[in-house]
C-alpha cells in the first residue's frame, strides 16, 4: 500500500514537472535577451585582433575616446559603432589594400566598456561589465538598494541613446556595456 502511494506520488510529480510552463514563455526572444547579439564597439572596449600567419600584426588594442583602434601597418581604423564582424572585415580590407594578399583576421572583445549606476544604491559609480550582467547583479555590485529604493522599476539609458527607458525590475532585465542604470526613489 505504501509502495503504491509512493509510486503514484512520484509519477504525479514527474508528470506535473513535465507539464509546467517555462518562465517568460516558450521560445520568447525579448529585447533584454538580445543585448549583446548586435553589440557595437565603443570607447573603452579592449579588442584582440589576430592576423593569421602575421604575429607582428596580432595584438590587444583599446578603442580610443575618438572611437578608433590603432593597428600596425594600417594605422587608425574606425571601430566605434561597428559590430565585431564589421570591424573584422574593415581590418581585412585595410590589410588587403597594399599590405597582404589574402589576410585572414579574427577579432574578439576581451573587455567591454563599463556600465554606470546611480540613484538609490549603496555606492553609485562606474563598474566593469561582465557578460550576462542583469540589473540585480549591477545593484549588488553597487552595494545593494538603499532603504528608499523603488525595487519594482528601473530606468536604463542604453549606450549611445539619449532617452531613458523604464523597465520592470526582474531577474531577467539585462544590462549592456556602456549603459547607465538609475534606481529611482519609491514614493512611500
Amino acid at each position: 500500500m505504501i509502495t503504491r502511494r509512493k509510486t503514484l506520488l512520484g509519477l504525479g510529480l514527474l508528470v506535473g514537472g513535465c507539464a509546467s510552463v517555462p518562465l517568460g514563455g516558450a521560445g520568447e526572444d525579448t529585447a533584454e535577451d538580445r543585448v549583446l547579439d548586435d553589440y557595437r564597439l565603443g570607447a573603452g572596449d579592449k579588442v584582440r585582433v589576430t592576423v593569421f600567419g602575421e604575429p607582428s600584426l596580432t595584438g590587444e588594442f583599446q578603442v580610443s575616446s575618438a572611437g578608433k583602434l590603432s593597428l600596425p601597418l594600417v594605422g587608425d581604423l574606425q571601430a566605434s559603432d561597428l559590430t565585431v564582424a564589421e570591424f573584422q572585415r574593415s581590418v581585412e580590407v585595410s590589410l588587403r589594400n597594399g599590405y597582404l594578399l589574402d589576410p585572414r583576421v579574427s577579432a574578439e572583445v576581451l573587455t567591454y566598456r563599463p556600465f554606470f549606476i546611480l540613484g538609490e544604491v549603496g555606492s553609485p559609480g562606474t563598474y566593469p561589465y561582465a557578460a550576462g550582467l542583469t540589473v540585480l547583479n549591477a545593484v549588488a555590485t553597487a552595494g545593494g538598494f538603499t532603504y528608499r529604493a523603488n525595487t519594482g522599476r528601473v530606468f536604463i539609458r542604453r549606450a549611445g541613446g539619449s532617452a531613458e527607458e523604464s523597465f520592470a525590475l526582474t531577474s531577467r532585465t539585462r544590462v549592456a556595456p556602456g549603459d547607465t542604470i538609475r534606481i529611482g526613489e519609491r514614493l512611500f
